[in-house]
């Protein structure tokens, strides 16, 4: 036997033909968990030489679009403060859904707000994500009051081994609606840190939209419980309102947001300006941005500089040669966390909510956004764009050509991680 076979034969004893695939899956997937692994471990030495700062606060912005009443957040506590005065002055009706719900202060007014209102009568329900929060003592929400409904969502449902794609998916909606009449929704999170240190978009709605909002809460409580524990279907108030949501429920197996994104870009003649915590985009829709540059359109994708997920900031990067290459223009807020799902194009069609443009919000979670076609509103989105883009820096092609290697080679070793970010 010859010395060179002899690694050969004792793989072949060690490994049958139908562990071999496993191995060979092992082996491919330790080059990326390895990369990830040294970046988290690089940010977390970065982060001891990094002052938390309270992020921009651009302001309050009002609009109005046809019989809906738009208000734009940039401001956590102004958002807080407003939800918790509509949730004060409900009537007969509270349905929230949220991912992230801290236990710290603004957590504990919202679970006062919540008991006080059943408390005099009103239906509350609340859904929010059982993976999010697992580093938040259930003890917290025991402090509900035993008259609120409350559903915890499991990362996979109860029919998960019937019907797996339609019991899976993060809650990652952030909702509130009060009396059927005013909506709350966008990237706001609940949580003190929210409030002060993240710049983030939100938006409150009254009109037609609201029902959307409210049928995105409804249709998640009402799978499979009785007709006497579901929230009852209501009317909407229009059929096609100019201010309309469009909602991921992977419990129908509906995924809209994405072909929402697609359209839009599809149509733009003149700029396209998308702000994204998370910029981790599936082909088509590089394919849909490069093509719109190449048209001459102005395309602007800000995303923050650090992030709280250093390995999506790492597995962002991979794309901006590809999207520098086509003229596209990136731009890295540096002032904080930035945390804002917005877009809007030719200053006629905008979008605030709570997805990003990444494979797990646009394929694979609950998400929902609000859709607007009004020149008005689009041009307060552009005052907020202009806003934040005082504190970016744009990300030059020369530069970004002269990165160290061992940065490209972390980039094309994330990759593989693609399609679950």
């Amino acid at each position: 036997m010859s010395p060179s076979r002899m690694p050969l034969r004792r793989l072949r004893r060690r490994t049958s033909p139908k562990t071999l695939p496993l191995a060979i899956a092992g082996s491919a997937m330790a080059v990326p968990v390895t990369a990830a692994i040294s970046v988290v471990a690089l940010d977390l030495f970065k982060q001891r030489e990094r002052k938390e700062r309270d992020a921009p606060r651009p302001g309050t912005f009002e609009s109005h679009v046809e019989e809906s009443p738009l208000r734009i957040y940039t401001d956590g506590e102004a958002l807080y403060g407003d939800m918790l005065q509509a949730i004060d002055s409900a009537q007969h009706s509270i349905l929230m859904k949220t991912y992230i719900w801290k236990n710290d202060q603004v957590g504990q007014q919202f679970i006062n707000a919540f008991n006080a209102a059943v408390r005099r009568g009103v239906d509350v329900f609340i859904i929010y994500d059982g993976f999010a929060n697992l580093v938040v003592p259930q003890s917290f929400y025991r402090r509900l009051d035993k008259d609120v409904h409350v559903y915890r969502m499991p990362a996979a449902g109860r029919s998960f081994w019937k019907a797996p794609l339609r019991s899976t998916g993060f809650n990652h909606s952030k909702i509130l609606v009060v009396d059927d009449e005013i909506g709350f929704v966008g990237g706001y999170n609940i949580g003190s840190l929210y409030a002060k240190k993240w710049r983030d978009t939100h938006l409150r709605v009254a009109g037609p939209a609201v029902w959307g909002l409210r049928q995105t809460v409804a249709r998640l409580w009402n799978e499979d419980r009785h007709p006497s524990e579901q929230i009852p279907w209501i009317a909407p108030d229009s059929w096609n309102p100019t201010v309309r949501v469009v909602a991921n429920m992977p419990v129908d197996l509906v995924y809209p947001v994405r072909n929402m994104y697609l359209k839009a870009i599809e149509r733009a003649r003149d700029r396209i300006w998308i702000s994204t915590p998370y910029f981790v985009p599936d082909q088509q829709i590089v394919r849909a941005l490069t093509l719109a540059s190449r048209r001459g359109v102005d395309v602007q994708v800000m995303v923050p500089k650090d992030s709280n997920h250093v390995i999506a900031d790492w597995v962002s990067r991979g794309f901006f040669g590809q999207m520098l290459d086509a003229g596209i223009t990136v731009l890295l807020y540096t002032s904080s966390m930035m945390h804002s799902k917005t877009a809007t194009i030719d200053g006629v069609w905008s979008t605030i909510g709570t997805a990003n443009i990444d494979r797990l919000s646009l394929s694979f979670n609950y998400e929902s956004n609000i859709e607007v076609v009004d020149k008005g509103f689009a041009a307060e989105m552009e005052r907020v764009f202009r806003s934040d883009l005082e504190h970016c820096e744009r990300v030059r092609s020369g530069s970004w050509r002269m990165r160290h290697p061992i940065v490209r080679v972390t980039e094309v070793a994330l990759r593989p991680l693609r399609p679950i970010l």
